[in-house]
């Protein structure tokens, strides 16, 4: 484990009631002509969620305070399940092996990342998924699935595969997965509500994702 990264998830029942998605930059120049350019600054997309909604009574508010003295605010990072986007595949189906591409063979190498693809015709975009769901991975090799163990390993904290023998040449490499991603607070203050006496609110609870 990074020595900034704890490998426990944010409160499940606090963020089914999450806000947020992927946020992505892009430079913008309008020409004279009316015409522009457009340049990425960021490679990768990154999440941005707010979990303040999600906190409705005073038990939540007080597990959320919890876990947000032990992650010392910003200083450590944590998991947190994107209910919209937590599956190699759609959210309502269990993972299979097929899901997703995550390499092809040559012989020689045994580890391969995992991965999340986004569309298909014109510009696929590779997510890596550095934080699988432990037990969850399913690994196929030319459509075979591969048995945890014996045939793979797959790193929890680091989304590696690795198997046991190298595929052979030109063999495809699929998985599926259930997966979270790595954020933390982006605050190190939580402005609580306490306007009523049963329940408690904590009107924005920023997180944002990280590299692990």
């Amino acid at each position: 484990m990074a020595s900034d990264f704890h490998e426990v998830r944010f409160p499940l029942d606090v963020g089914l009631g999450s806000r947020g998605g992927p946020v992505r930059r892009t430079d913008i120049v309008t020409l004279a002509s009316g015409r522009e350019h457009r340049n990425s600054r960021w490679a990768g997309s990154r999440r941005r969620y707010d979990a303040g909604l999600g906190v409705r009574t005073v038990d939540a508010l007080q597990m959320v305070i919890a876990f947000f003295e032990e992650r010392r605010g910003r200083l450590y990072g944590f998991r947190f399940r994107d209910r919209t986007d937590w599956r190699s595949g759609p959210p309502s189906k269990e993972p299979t092996p097929l899901d997703q591409r995550i390499g092809t063979g040559d012989g020689q190498s045994s580890r391969f990342p995992l991965v999340k693809t986004y569309g298909s015709s014109f510009a696929p975009y590779s997510r890596p998924i550095a934080k699988p769901v432990g037990g969850t991975v399913r690994v196929a090799v030319d459509g075979i699935e591969r048995s945890v163990g014996s045939g793979f390993n797959c790193d929890p904290a680091t989304g590696l595969v690795t198997f046991t023998a190298a595929p052979p040449a030109g063999a495809v490499i699929t998985a599926g997965f259930a997966f979270d991603v790595p954020v933390r607070f982006d605050t190190d203050e939580l402005d609580i509500d306490l306007s009523t006496f049963d329940a408690g609110g904590i009107p924005q609870i920023p997180l944002i994702e990280i590299v692990p």
